[in-house]
């Protein structure tokens, strides 16, 4: 039956003093001992909801979920939603869960957790459908403080019942955005199967501090066989290694049974230095059992460089069919209880792009504006004032840029979208390596007036390291910039087309829930407008021949830290 973890996400209720995260940390969850509420077969652990509650103590906000139903309730405008479920696993009582949670760590706050664990027996998504097997609070800081940042716990919740334990690991996340492709294929393994032969599959480990290992990849089972060929999959280093290329990785070879009893076949280490061998030749390794030797061979290795820079730049229309800022009947409406359309916008794009530029230093432009102090029309200006360096520090920074933007210019037009895709166009044109790439998200509440320059700036930075993101907001009809998305029909400027499709159109009020969760609304949009970029940046990759980057550099050791990491900067803060 499936499994699954949930856990709260929570919104900004004001723009000027929402906390910046310190780091990100990724839990993983394994429990053990779980009460058996299946008659015939074992539990099937299933649906770990883990409710996530902040308090922010610089801001004095309390939010609190409730209900296993789902119901909430919250001493402010913040709305709630689960974080994350994990996967199923069936028929065990001491599940290791492979899918991950990444949680933004902030020091200054004390961030509750709940965790709660469900045997599934049917595909609905009600809980109370479903058998309760127990719970477990604690602090995301009373993990990272435990010792090897590893907290057990007694599941609790049902009187008079041992739930048996659940046991978290936090692990703070590096900055490595490699992947890596990896396949493996094995040779006379051992026969397990008393009417067949075995039905073989791969379990991932990476090392820890303490001595322990966490579970970081399963393959698929190949049923009835002793030569094995698995599929290729891929998989984040830092999910490997955390980045350390020399940090040990365990691989166990299983034989399924359909009781989840498997049959142990056999095991070995490496590490990603040692596997990355394998790029210019099979890497052969000996599966030991006993006396029985078994072998393994990975056969196709190959490193999807996420390395490459990405340079994130916002253009924001400031014309005048936005509506004066000061009125709420304006997009650009600055509430002190919620974000307007733009803001929504900006931030849940831009919070998902940020994790890929390395200095979070955004370019933030802004056009249709009479600027002080002379009153002239600019389509292409700095939102914090500076032209000649209009970076702001991170998606705060060019929200706080985007506000005081509002209160010093006059809004005004007509609607241009040519200046600033030039303006991007220019540095992508500087960098054709693959080495950087460059995203411009265009935020306009309505028509284009200068639609005959902006098709041949689109057609020109097609054949650049360049996509658009053009998100619409307002009630207005796009049909220019629905034209400008080139899914029907790739855009054309006098007899030339582009080279390619970059430009991704979403009017966001197709992705308001319309029971005012702002949050939901933000992570429904991010998700399509981003939906596109991998594929419009792998096609620019591949029609440039643009191959994977190099090896990983040699190993230079260093000793380990003598307080944990984590630790350090919470006691450097005090």
């Amino acid at each position: 039956m499936p499994s699954s973890m949930n856990m709260a996400c929570i919104g900004d209720a004001d723009p000027f003093t929402a906390a910046i995260p310190a780091t990100k940390v990724e839990l993983t969850v394994s429990c053990r001992n779980l009460l058996d509420r299946d008659t015939f077969s074992k539990s099937d652990p299933s649906k770990l909801t883990s409710h996530l509650t902040h308090t922010h103590t610089h801001t004095n906000m309390n939010i609190h979920t409730s209900s296993q139903q789902g119901k909430h309730k919250s001493t402010c405008t913040c709305s709630h939603a689960r974080f994350g479920r994990t996967e199923v696993i069936d028929n065990t009582l001491n599940p290791d869960f492979v899918r991950k949670f990444i949680l933004d760590y902030f020091f200054e706050e004390r961030q509750n957790l709940r965790f709660d664990l469900y045997d599934l027996d049917c595909k609905s998504d009600n809980l109370s459908k479903h058998d309760f097997l127990g719970q477990a609070f604690c602090t995301l800081g009373e993990i990272v403080g435990s010792l090897g940042s590893r907290l057990e716990k007694p599941l609790i919740g049902i009187p008079g019942k041992k739930c048996g334990t659940i046991i978290v690991r936090a692990e703070e996340l590096s900055n490595c955005r490699e992947s890596v492709m990896l396949q493996f294929c094995g040779n006379k393994l051992d026969k397990k199967d008393f009417f067949g032969k075995s039905d073989p599959f791969l379990v991932f480990y990476r090392s820890n501090e303490d001595g322990s290992y966490t579970i970081c990849h399963k393959t698929e089972v190949v049923k009835n066989t002793l030569d094995p060929v698995w599929q290729a999959f891929k998989i984040p280093v830092r999910a490997l290694c955390n980045g350390d290329y020399d940090r040990s990785i365990k691989v166990e070879v299983y034989d399924w049974d359909r009781d989840g009893g498997h049959d142990f076949i056999g095991e070995f280490s490496t590490s990603y230095r040692e596997m990355s061998r394998s790029q210019s030749q099979f890497h052969i390794y000996e599966v030991n059992f006993f006396t029985h030797t078994h072998t393994l061979v990975l056969s196709y290795f190959m490193i999807d460089e996420s390395t490459t820079q990405i340079n994130f730049t916002v253009a924001i229309d400031f014309t005048a069919s936005n509506g004066n800022p000061s009125q709420p009947t304006s997009l650009h409406y600055m509430s002190p209880y919620q974000l307007n359309d733009y803001a929504m916008a900006l931030r849940a794009v831009g919070e998902i792009i940020q994790d890929y530029d390395s200095d979070k230093m955004f370019p933030a432009l802004g056009f249709g504006a009479k600027l002080p102090p002379d009153g002239r029309v600019s389509h292409e200006f700095a939102l914090n004032g500076n032209p000649q360096n209009p970076y702001c520090n991170g998606i705060e920074g060019v929200m706080e840029a985007y506000y005081q933007s509002l209160k010093s210019v006059r809004l005004y037009g007509p609607t241009h979208f040519s200046p600033v895709i030039n303006h991007v166009a220019r540095y992508a044109s500087a960098v054709t390596d693959g080495s950087q790439y460059f995203i411009l998200l265009i935020i306009s509440d309505g028509v284009i007036t200068d639609m005959a320059q902006t098709k041949e700036s689109i057609v020109n930075a097609a054949s650049l390291p360049m996509s658009i993101i053009i998100v619409g907001v307002g009630p207005a009809e796009f049909d220019e910039m629905i034209e400008l998305d080139g899914d029907e029909e790739r855009i054309s400027s006098q007899g030339r087309y582009a080279e390619r499709d970059i430009v991704q159109f979403v009017p966001f009020r197709d992705y308001i829930d319309r029971r005012g969760n702002h949050i939901l609304s933000m992570a429904r949009l991010a998700k399509e407008v981003l939906a596109e970029i991998p594929d419009q940046f792998l096609s620019y990759m591949r029609t440039r021949g643009i191959k994977p980057g190099p090896l990983p550099p040699p190993y230079t050791p260093c000793p380990p830290p003598a307080i944990h990491p984590l630790l350090a900067r919470r006691v450097s803060r005090i």
